[in-house]
């Protein structure tokens, strides 16, 4: 059995989150407790939009496009933020690890991009 939220408290938070949090931004490392180490070298932020959460998860609902990114580099990491620059950052997570070459487009699908709560079972 699984320990958790309720899958309704769970989906509360998560629908709170998704609409103060709606800017996504790129780390090559764990972007630690202020959402700020190891921040990619394409400092862009990507806005996002999310569906209502079920089950304890949200994803994206649109095609994140970093297009013809700064620096040659592998992304690890999202962290999400309140505003395109500066704002406050609410969260963070991993991204399949992805190597990506300057100027080439860095594309999250839309469902690519998933945040979870743990939800008692």
């Amino acid at each position: 059995m699984a320990t958790g939220l309720s899958a309704a408290e769970a989906n509360a938070a998560l629908d709170a989150l998704a609409a103060s949090y709606t800017w996504i931004k790129l780390h090559t490392g764990d972007p630690g407790a202020a959402g700020t180490s190891n921040p990619a070298g394409e400092t862009d932020r990507v806005q996002v939009t999310w569906d209502t959460a079920a089950a304890g998860v949200i994803d994206n609902t649109n095609t994140l496009t970093w297009s013809a990114v700064s620096t040659t580099e592998t992304y690890t990491h999202f962290s999400a933020w309140s505003a395109s620059t500066a704002g406050a950052f609410g969260f963070s997570g991993t991204v399949t690890a992805s190597g990506i070459t300057a100027g080439d487009d860095f594309v999250v699908n839309v469902g690519g991009l998933t945040y979870s709560l743990n939800v008692a079972a």
